[in-house]
């Protein structure tokens, strides 16, 4: 079985649900006439990756303008439970397309964010999130932890989907949660845009036997709004070069990397690729060793076949 991919590196319009969700449509739509299956938006595409804002924090106090400032980021964020995703999943229904998109996902219950990855069916909508486990780093100022029930995966008709967001995939037990779920299809939206990140990539296609999609944003300075240009000032011109990647079960590069400008990558993944490439290797099968080792992950929900 085929599927056609679709890698989206670009910005969105920073702090700007709507007009970010106005790019979202014109990619997909774009590309959907291409006859892509699948299409992959890079981490906190909706409303943008604060690279290099500190909220006004330090260890042992807060500032009003730092709350002020996550306000605005909050007010901009994505509610699945409001017409935000409503809008996805028609966007993904009209246009027969599965859609993976980072967001910045807001709990109106109790005012937190999460880090989150949405997996949209054009058949069924959303089929789940899943929210980062450990937010790297001063990540953890503005993202609250997910949890082991959104560590999920799906089995579909254009292959079984699962992965991890940005650092999420240095946790080799993480991993191996998804590997045991069988993902054939590994998404793994960054905004890490280091050249070590490519080697990151191809170690966890070789490691889980399965196709690896790394989507990450090409942003500069410039483009944030002249509001926030102030708390930028110190940044590189570049704020985040890119560095999109499709790799093969064998670890070895379809497309990309892409660096330093926006674009996309598209490509034809052959799944019975993966099936030849565990001959001499298989995470979960003839390499697991489980007379040796136990392996449990706790609530952690069993792949969904979707209907």
């Amino acid at each position: 079985m085929k599927t056609k991919v679709c890698v989206i590196q670009d910005s969105p319009i920073f702090f700007n649900k709507e007009a970010t969700l106005k790019k979202v449509e014109q990619a997909t739509i774009k590309y959907a006439k291409q006859k892509c299956n699948l299409i992959v938006f890079p981490e906190s595409y909706i409303p943008g990756y604060p690279r290099g804002f500190l909220f006004g924090a330090k260890i042992g106090s807060r500032s009003n303008e730092g709350r002020k400032l996550y306000l605005d980021y909050h007010n901009n964020s994505f509610d699945v439970s409001s017409t935000d995703l409503k809008r996805l999943e028609k966007l993904c229904k009209e246009n027969s397309i599965y859609m993976v998109i980072g967001v910045t996902e807001k709990e109106t219950t109790n005012g937190s964010l999460y880090c989150s990855m949405l997996y949209i069916s054009p058949k069924n909508g959303l089929l789940g999130v899943h929210r980062k486990l450990k937010p790297t780093g001063t990540e953890r100022l503005i993202w609250a932890e997910g949890d082991a029930e959104s560590l999920v995966s799906f089995d579909t008709p254009i292959g079984k989907l699962g992965g991890l967001i940005c650092w999420e995939n240095y946790m080799p037990l993480a991993r191996m949660a998804m590997y045991l779920k069988g993902v054939n299809i590994y998404i793994a939206p960054t905004a890490d845009s280091r050249d070590e990140w490519l080697s990151t990539m191809k170690h966890i296609a070789l490691e889980g036997r399965c196709f690896v999609i790394g989507c990450n944003q090409y942003f500069t300075r410039l483009m944030y709004p002249k509001e926030y240009q102030s708390l930028v000032k110190d940044e590189d011109e570049i704020i985040c070069r890119g560095g999109s990647v499709i790799v093969s079960p064998l670890g070895k590069v379809i497309q990309g990397p892409l660096y330093d400008e926006s674009g996309v990558l598209v490509a034809e993944l052959d799944l019975e690729d993966i099936v030849a490439s565990k001959f001499d290797f298989d995470v979960v099968g003839h390499y697991s060793r489980n007379d040796i080792f136990e392996f449990n992950v706790l609530n952690q929900p069993k792949i969904r076949k979707e209907n």
